[in-house]
């Protein structure tokens, strides 16, 4: 089988896409994957969920301007695509770190490798814990299924649709107010711990609030933490379900 350079051309285009699209799926190509499996990783979505069309033998290339120009293009659409996936896991981490907040674990806080910033140990339970949901409701088969659709909504080198910035204030505010209450049921027990120390103060001033607190309110955080998974669940697979639809949405006329 001969290629030729347009279909060579072509292919490049949809690696370069689908790569600027991967790189914001933690799970699927985060800063903690090496870039050889990355790399090999959008090679291999390329050749399998690209819709190739065959082309004739004497098919133009490309110019070297035109073509840069269209790498370009591939990228943003890749980026704006791939935004999606930025909002729905830094909505987690910002649920994460709300519910971290006043529990005594932001006073700790390390890199966490996954999503590229530094954060409490909280946090990034509660962001792993959300990522093996994510492989467990088959999220990744779902942004899989929706990068092989943006070929379809803008096939390789095509035009440039964007559905404006009103889309992407909607989609970030959605986001926002399921990582807030994602974090309600924690942070209103911290709340609640707080309140009932004050009280406790007031009450027998002989206590050493202070240092029975940080103990208390870890304790109170992880069991809270542990009863709302089983509320949560739901929310997590609505966040996930959303974000690969707001993949297509976000590039859709």
């Amino acid at each position: 089988m001969t290629i030729s350079v347009a279909q060579a051309q072509l292919f490049f285009l949809a690696f370069t896409r689908i790569l600027a699209i991967i790189i914001h799926v933690p799970v699927l190509g985060g800063q903690s994957i090496p870039n050889q499996v990355r790399i090999g990783l959008g090679f291999v979505l390329a050749m399998v969920l690209v819709p190739w069309q065959p082309l004739a033998a004497d098919a133009p290339s490309i110019g070297m301007i035109a073509y840069s120009i269209s790498i370009g293009k591939e990228i943003f659409v890749g980026t704006l695509i791939g935004f999606s996936a930025d909002l729905a896991f830094g909505a987690l981490q910002m649920a994460g770190a709300a519910m971290g907040l006043g529990s005594g674990f932001e006073s700790s806080r390390i890199f966490n490798p996954a999503m590229g910033e530094a954060g409490s140990a909280f946090d990034q339970i509660f962001v792993m814990t959300a990522a093996m949901v994510f492989l467990v409701i088959d999220g990744h088969h779902l942004v899989l299924i929706a990068i092989q659709k943006t070929f379809d909504v803008i096939p390789v080198n095509g035009s440039l649709p964007f559905n404006g910035m009103e889309t992407i204030v909607t989609a970030t505010s959605t986001f926002i107010a399921a990582g807030v209450h994602l974090a309600l049921p924690v942070m209103t027990a911290v709340i609640l711990t707080d309140l009932t120390l004050g009280l406790l103060a007031r009450i027998a001033p002989q206590v050493q609030v202070y240092f029975l607190g940080l103990p208390v309110k870890v304790v109170v955080a992880l069991l809270a933490m542990s009863l709302t998974f089983a509320v949560v669940f739901p929310s997590l697979s609505s966040i996930f379900e959303s974000m690969a639809e707001n993949m297509l949405v976000f590039i859709t006329k």
